[in-house]
């Protein structure tokens, strides 16, 4: 007979994993691998393969914390880094899911504290996740620095005034000074979009990503067109800071007025919108990955998470 931590594990683990296959197959999401677009040395095979790699860590995360009341035992950096592990395990195409597994955690550790409430109440999911980052510790940083570490090639990770990744320094002065996650993703909240969900108790994916998903599929909406136009949503009104890492703030902006533009033509469902988001598609695929909005696209994978959690089915 299943347990309700068995039951909580694939629960958690099938919408994790199915969140991210919805995320990568919609299409066309400019300037990202889709359906239809692959990269030179990534292609959407691997970020098939990556999602569900990332499923069993997150299921496992959910029960850990379904069943332990201690939120500093939960361990949220370990499955970060088992995540990263996984996905490099099951593919060769580089790093596909660094971004979801980082945003995935702590919703599969809140929503593991959640199943336990009984609640159906999506606010009373993100309090949860706020009390497990907030309840990270400094063994989570450093496991957390080992699973970017090994996910992210130096030329993209960007520089930091204090505690760079790339400094050998910083784990032992995490360590020393015990600094949690939720302190070091202060220092980063401005420029990175990761940092500021952590920061902030997940703002974007459950003020302007979840929300708008909900009502665009409420309104009858087909799942790829819901998740293209949230994508379109979360990227017009948010500089997407994998671009301002590759190609500067300028470059990011004009990306956002793109994007919104082409939501005021009526998204993907209208023909103008349609038309040119393929157009727009096109041009940012001529940059080589440069103009990838890449970060857009792991908070709307989180951002679906969030409404398969809260009982929604394709």
């Amino acid at each position: 007979m299943r347990t309700l931590y068995s039951e909580t594990s694939k629960l958690v683990a099938n919408c994790a994993s199915l969140a991210a296959l919805l995320e990568v197959s919609a299409y066309p999401k400019p300037g990202n691998i889709h359906r239809l677009n692959d990269f030179p040395d990534t292609s959407y095979e691997h970020f098939l393969a990556g999602s569900v790699a990332l499923g069993s860590i997150m299921g496992e995360l959910a029960a850990r914390s379904y069943a332990d009341e201690n939120y500093e035992d939960i361990r949220l950096g370990e499955s970060i880094l088992d995540a990263v592990n996984e996905m490099f395990t099951w593919q060769h195409g580089g790093n596909t899911h660094l971004g979801v597994a980082l945003l995935y955690a702590p919703i599969s550790a809140g929503a593991g504290k959640w199943r336990k409430t009984n609640s159906k109440d999506v606010n009373e999911l993100r309090n949860l996740i706020r009390k497990v980052i907030e309840s990270a510790t400094q063994t989570d940083s450093i496991t957390i620095y080992q699973a970017i570490e090994k996910a992210m090639p130096p030329k993209n990770l960007g520089e930091a005034e204090k505690l760079d990744i790339k400094n050998k320094e910083s784990v032992k002065n995490i360590q020393d000074e015990k600094i949690t996650p939720l302190q070091i993703f202060q220092l980063c909240k401005d420029r990175d979009q990761i940092c500021h969900e952590w920061v902030t108790g997940f703002e974007t994916v459950f003020e302007t990503g979840y929300p708008y998903l909900k009502k665009r599929i409420d309104d009858g909406a087909s799942v790829n067109s819901a998740i293209v136009d949230t994508f379109l949503h979360i990227l017009s009104t948010n500089h997407d800071s994998l671009i301002i890492r590759k190609k500067g703030v300028y470059e990011a902006e004009k990306v956002s007025k793109r994007a919104k533009r082409i939501l005021e033509y009526g998204g993907i469902d209208s023909e103008e919108g349609k038309r040119q988001l393929w157009m727009f598609d096109e041009e940012l695929k001529k940059e080589d990955g440069g103009l990838n909005p890449g970060t857009t696209a792991d908070i709307t994978a989180a951002s679906v998470f969030v409404l398969l959690l809260s009982g929604w089915r394709p």
